[in-house]
């Protein structure tokens, strides 16, 4: 192609598939004609505007303004729950619990789309009550594993889902089951092509299903960790079937909690008051787990404890202690204690990281798993991996210390590792994207990597705008209530579910980080912090100010 000074030309690619000869020929010969190109570009164009344009923030923080507006949104959906594949990972796989997570950060903006993958993900739970643990589509071919938190996923996700949208009505539709042999003694995992049962059953027993299977109990009262609960890595904790995870007792009781008041609200008191005494005796148990200064991650099939100070590695290790905050369910003094810990001990701010547990794995005995052929540091193993740092910042926000929250999460905004020449040099991953995880040992320190493919996008999406900026839905109403850093003067956002627009002003007048001292709605003072969303067409202004 030549061009003349000043001359411009557009240049038309056509890439796609048909099902035959004759529809790529209709097809060709649409898209010759430019004006066919341009509405096909404006039809692009307007999806994206409209989904990544629902919610618009505007912060004291303009790096937490360029993530937060757009540009998470389209790591999730586009990379990880549509193409599922990225440079450091490109295998097209759906993973149970990867995708429910993803879609979770869509709730604001595309409900029917978690709708959705709620269904399509309880398909893929075995009869048994255990579910694939990745799978490829069309074939349906994937794993069967003894992963102990992937079922449960299903169960928070539609907790999610239900909360936000007050949709019930999900709870009551049909999904079939798997089939396929079980897996035998000392098998811990088998990749084949289950077949789809006859049987189908309602998400709401899809659920049932899989916290009959997941109500496991250990000798210290702690549920079995199987072959890894959420840290793959640790593949070898339980591999006698006898280890048992702290992590995954508070991850069942925030689960079991609401869940049994959905129960209960369906009829089946009885069941209910089964699951309110498992998450009390759990939650009891997970209590004698205290190591004087945070919680115990685990413990070995021999009773060795793991995440103890009496461990020469992984002495602490992140997830056992957010969670005790996130469940509600741990000691309020303890749970405090233990973020404190995790800030003394995992938050390295001079490397701007926020290690997942330290010290990392080398030589260990009894090992953990495969974690400990990552080189220390790296990843899992010592590494800031960053969805579990959010879960950091989560647990601050939840604790209602939001200069420390908006802190850690400024700490881990990608666009902060890049603004000098030295940072670029340094983290040598996209300052647009989340990694997944960044190393914390020479000559890599501060490095990223697996950025991209990284459920870690939705959650930073979800914590920055539903946990600090505090702009949520319940039963499908707006709840505003911000945690924010005491020094923000406030900040603004437009909410646009539809064709109505919702402009939210959020003032601090006595710095504080929470409390919503009044809220107007077009100037009227409302009590509460609900909003009806209405479709009307109209501009409202929702005014809030916090003290």
């Amino acid at each position: 192609v030549e061009l003349a000074p000043s001359e411009e030309k557009v240049l038309i690619g056509l890439l796609g598939d048909a099902p035959d000869t004759t529809e790529i020929s209709r097809l060709v010969g649409r898209y010759r004609e430019r004006q066919a190109i341009d509405d096909a570009l404006a039809d692009v164009r307007g999806f994206w505007d409209n989904l990544l344009g629902t919610l618009t923030v505007r912060t004291p923080d303009r790096s937490m303004d360029l993530v937060l507006n757009r540009w998470l949104l389209y790591q999730t959906l586009a990379c990880r729950i549509w193409g599922r594949s990225a440079f450091y990972q490109s295998s097209g796989a759906f993973g149970f619990r990867d995708q429910l997570q993803d879609t979770l950060a869509l709730l604001t903006s595309a409900p029917g789309l978690v709708r959705a993958h709620l269904l399509h993900a309880a398909s893929r739970q075995f009869v048994e009550g255990d579910v694939q643990h990745w799978w490829h589509e069309p074939s349906g071919q994937g794993v069967r594993t003894h992963f102990s938190d992937d079922r449960l996923w299903l169960v928070y996700a539609t907790l999610q889902y239900t909360a936000a949208t007050g949709d019930l009505s999900v709870l009551d539709e049909h999904a079939p089951f798997l089939t396929a042999r079980v897996l035998n003694p000392g098998e811990h995992e088998a990749y084949e092509r289950p077949s789809v049962s006859t049987e189908t059953a309602s998400l709401f027993d899809h659920c049932v299903r899989a916290l009959r299977r997941a109500c496991t109990k250990g000798v210290h009262g702690l549920p079995l960790i199987g072959s890894g609960d959420w840290n793959d890595g640790m593949n070898r904790v339980g591999i006698e079937g006898k280890g048992e995870s702290v992590w995954l007792g508070w991850f069942l009781v925030s689960i079991l909690r609401p869940f049994a008041e959905i129960t209960a609200t369906r009829g089946d008191k009885q069941r209910a008051k089964e699951y309110q005494a498992h998450a009390t005796a759990v939650a009891a148990a997970i209590e004698k787990s205290w190591d004087g200064a945070w919680y115990r991650r685990a413990y070995f099939d021999d009773g060795t404890p793991l995440g103890s100070k009496d461990n020469a590695e992984c002495q602490i290790d992140a997830i056992a202690q957010s969670w005790s905050v996130l469940s509600e369910a741990g000691d309020p003094a303890r749970a405090r204690q233990a973020m404190e810990s995790v800030n003394e001990r995992l938050v390295r701010r001079e490397d701007r990281i926020a290690m997942l547990l330290t010290p990392p794995f080398d030589h260990m005995i009894p090992s953990p798993g495969y974690i400990q052929g990552y080189v220390p540091g790296v990843r899992e193993n010592g590494g800031q991996y960053t969805h579990a740092a959010l879960w950091n910042v989560l647990a601050f926000a939840r604790l209602g210390d939001g200069t420390r929250a908006a802190e850690l999460f400024a700490l881990l905004n990608p666009v902060n590792h890049s603004r000098t020449a030295g940072d670029v040099a340094r983290y040598r991953a996209e300052p647009y994207v989340v990694a997944g995880d960044v190393y914390s040992v020479p000559p890599h320190t501060g490095r990223g990597g697996w950025t991209w493919y990284t459920g870690s996008a939705g959650w930073m999406y979800r914590i920055g705008t539903e946990a600090i900026l505090g702009i949520t839905l319940r039963a499908g109403a707006l709840h505003i209530d911000p945690c924010i850093p005491r020094e923000w003067p406030g900040y603004e956002a437009i909410f646009t579910p539809a064709r109505t627009a919702y402009r939210i002003v959020v003032e601090n007048p006595t710095h504080v980080s929470r409390g919503v001292q009044r809220l107007e709605v077009d100037g009227v003072d409302r009590t509460g912090q609900d909003i009806a969303v209405l479709d009307d067409g109209v501009e409202h202004v929702v005014r809030v100010v916090l003290g």
